[in-house]
């Protein structure tokens, strides 16, 4: 079955202004619903349990609510997609394990990473691992990537007060997929929350995918020999589109239960982001460095005393270039002397 359905049924497509993509926005502004937990009063009043669920009571990060059972005959706990649902997603004991796995799981922990990692969807696959499982599993993640290579987000225009994003990753296309084991029992709780309230298959015997995004968002959940590449085009498309509805329920699907305070993990991811991203930091020594002036050769240098400072102190000053030694120099005007009155002296001495 295609999602034209669900497409048709939001009406106000053309009529809204916004360019943010259904994924983004549901991140930014759409707040999970809470499950609802039922507790035997035998239990409710136990006073181990109420240790336990202490901290849900204030400002619990879950989207999660509880109340004790007004029935007298309840004897385990039983949890629920919401408090109008009679639908249930698991009972039985409560105690500290059990809470803990209605509260998180190793899956679960791994959706949270990639929808603050910036996701645009998180296909989540539970097959059995038959061969034809793997089969069709490599044509969702074949498809998947087709997909994303010829989609594209919707031009945003930050000058639009209606198109604003909120905290939180980059905007980015992105298709993953997360496969999951049917037989596992640590994420039984969470099979039954993607295939959601309707019951229309049962998680633990039929091989199925379902659309993730924003908080934990479900828009669907197909068996994996009804999911063809039609519909997987269709649910892509639709969740990468302009946001067509403003209200979250005129939007089809359910959520699933997540620990975690989205008002706080979203501006941590953005702050994380940034980092990740911002160029390195040039690393400067605050001390100046001056710069050298020419020195004269060292053949022209000499050390003086300076008179002005103690006697320690030694400038390096040019040296004057010396003058070539001039020596006595009376013998040799005597000399010139005597030779110049012998020649005056010779003439006379012709003449006789």
């Amino acid at each position: 079955m295609r999602l034209a359905t669900f497409i048709l049924a939001l009406g106000t497509s053309a009529a809204c202004a916004c360019t943010i993509p259904v994924f983004r926005f549901a991140l930014d502004r759409w707040e999970a619903d809470k499950f609802h937990l039922v507790l035997p009063s035998a239990v409710a009043q136990a006073p181990e349990i109420q240790d336990l669920l202490r901290p849900l009571r204030a400002n619990g990060k879950a989207n999660l609510d509880f109340t004790t059972a007004t029935d007298a005959t309840q004897k385990d706990a039983i949890l629920r997609y919401s408090r109008a649902s009679d639908k249930q997603v698991w009972s039985g004991k409560l105690d500290a394990d059990t809470l803990a796995a209605v509260l998180d799981s190793p899956a679960r922990k791994k959706l949270v990473e990639r929808l603050l990692a910036g996701d645009s969807i998180i296909w989540v696959i539970a097959d059995s691992g038959s061969p034809v499982d793997v089969l069709e599993v490599e044509r969702i993640e074949k498809r998947l990537k087709f997909l994303e290579q010829v989609a594209s987000l919707p031009i945003q225009d930050p000058d639009d007060p209606d198109s604003q994003l909120g905290p939180g990753p980059p905007l980015r296309l992105k298709f993953t997929t997360l496969r999951l084991r049917r037989s596992d029992p640590a994420e039984r709780m969470l099979l039954h929350m993607l295939a959601g309230p309707q019951g229309k298959f049962d998680p633990t015997t039929t091989s199925f995918a379902s659309a993730v995004f924003g908080r934990g968002r479900v828009l669907g959940a197909w068996p994996l020999d009804v999911l063809d590449d039609a519909s997987l085009e269709d649910a892509s498309m639709f969740l990468v589109g302009r946001c067509g509805c403003r209200l979250k329920n005129e939007s089809p699907g359910w959520d699933i239960l997540l620990n975690l305070d989205w008002e706080k993990a979203l501006p941590a991811a953005a702050t994380a982001a940034a980092a990740a991203t911002a160029p390195p930091t040039a690393v400067t020594d605050p001390t100046p460095v001056a710069l050298e002036t020419p020195s004269p050769p060292p053949s022209q240098l000499r050390a003086t005393i300076d008179p002005t400072t103690a006697p320690e102190v030694l400038k390096i000053s040019p040296e004057e270039p010396e003058q070539p030694a001039t020596g006595n120099k009376w013998p040799l005007m005597v000399g010139l002397a005597a030779g110049l009155v012998l020649l005056a002296l010779i003439p006379r001495w012709l003449r006789k």
